[in-house]
């Protein structure tokens, strides 16, 4: 008997399990995984529950990984959406609920295609599903935890596929070979508190920080490299939670937040952001002080055999060639490229995390048939 992906899909939509609640979903995936002789292995840390599970021998030569999520972002305005947030409403061939895009349908995708995989060609090597509840929060004890356990235990993957939606408006159109970086910088400047009328006499940390604000974006940090479009920064908040109109405060904060390529690293990036400081600092006498949190370098997996064993699995299953991207916000790739070689592949993203999130119901078997080919493909 196969593995109802659907079903499977209704299964952990019904789990609530907002970032970072478990709600029952990786329960539930290591009940079906166990009985399909899958070791399973909690991995839970730092309060966030984290699943591995492996068919197949410890260090076997071929071992094929799939990493994925099962924690959910916060439904908003219950009220806003017309379907239950956890129901698993199937509409008009559309199954509606939190995380049906992002990403619990991929989850099920690949974990019953994993099961009638092994069950029905069993093959020589391993393959194994690393499946965090930390994909959506702070992303410290989710698959970083996964992999820190895998590498103290002798385990390993030697490809990997995460299975977050990465197709913009038609199945099968795109696959991730790699990611941006990210990262925030958050700037205070301390100057001199002052009478608005007698500016000559105060030291504005607000001019300073529009200053540095307009010589971070006075040019491009780049023009784009082979597989990555340009470099982006975006300040996100100037402030100094001053009220008064004819006082100039002592203290103000602003915030910037980089998407860099290839061409950057998080630590090149930093020092030309203090390089700037520096300068706006000597200039006008206000101290800015600074503090950069990198949530991911950028990453890129080289096009080659493993990236074109999934393209032609997903063109052979949907008739659309996927094109090669870098594009999107961060995943946990940032994380598995450290470990193994890893690529992206799922269904189409537009709902995810907006009110009435919902997958088309012929796009979760699709997304099995494409995987069941991966693995099919990969241990051929």
């Amino acid at each position: 008997m196969t593995i109802d992906p659907v079903a499977l899909t209704a299964d952990l939509i019904r789990c609530n399990s907002v970032t970072p609640a478990e709600g029952g979903a990786l329960v539930r995936l290591e009940s079906l995984l166990s009985e399909a002789g899958f070791a399973c292995t909690r991995v839970d840390r730092g309060g966030i529950c984290n699943l591995y599970a492996r068919w197949g021998a410890r260090g076997a030569n071929k071992s094929f990984g799939f990493n994925g999520h099962t924690d959910v972002v916060p439904v908003g305005d219950v009220a806003a959406w017309t379907q239950d947030p956890f129901g698993a409403a199937i509409v008009d061939g559309w199954m509606y609920g939190r995380g049906a895009t992002d990403m619990k349908s991929g989850v099920a995708a690949f974990a019953a295609a994993a099961v009638d995989f092994v069950r029905d060609t069993p093959p020589d090597g391993a393959v194994v599903l690393a499946i965090t509840g930390d994909e959506e929060d702070v992303a410290e004890d989710g698959t970083v935890a996964l992999l820190d356990w895998m590498a103290a235990n002798g385990e390993r993957m030697t490809h990997c596929l995460v299975g977050e939606p990465t197709c913009p408006n038609v199945m099968g159109e795109m696959m991730k070979i790699g990611r941006r970086g990210s990262m925030t910088c958050y700037f205070t400047a301390e100057g001199v508190q002052g009478h608005s009328a007698y500016p000559h006499r105060a030291k504005n940390p607000m001019s300073a920080l529009v200053k540095l604000m307009a010589r971070l974006e006075q040019a491009p940090l780049d023009a784009g490299t082979a597989h990555f479009d340009a470099s982006t920064l975006a300040i996100t908040t100037i402030d100094c939670g001053n009220l008064a109109t004819n006082v100039i405060p002592a203290k103000g904060r602003a915030t910037v937040n980089i998407r860099f390529n290839d061409a950057h690293s998080g630590a090149s990036l930093t020092q030309w952001l203090r390089d700037h400081a520096a300068a706006v600092q000597a200039e006008t006498g206000v101290l800015i002080e600074m503090r950069v949190k990198i949530s991911g370098e950028s990453f890129l997996t080289p096009p080659g055999a493993f990236s074109d064993l999934v393209a032609r699995a997903v063109q052979a299953e949907t008739g659309v060639v996927p094109s090669y991207s870098t594009s999107g916000g961060t995943s946990d790739a940032r994380f598995v490229k450290d470990h193994c070689p890893v690529v992206e592949f799922g269904l189409v993203g537009k709902t995810m995390h907006q009110v009435d999130e919902r997958v088309e119901v012929a796009q979760i078997h699709a997304l099995k048939a494409i995987y069941t080919r991966v693995l099919r493909d990969y241990f051929a």
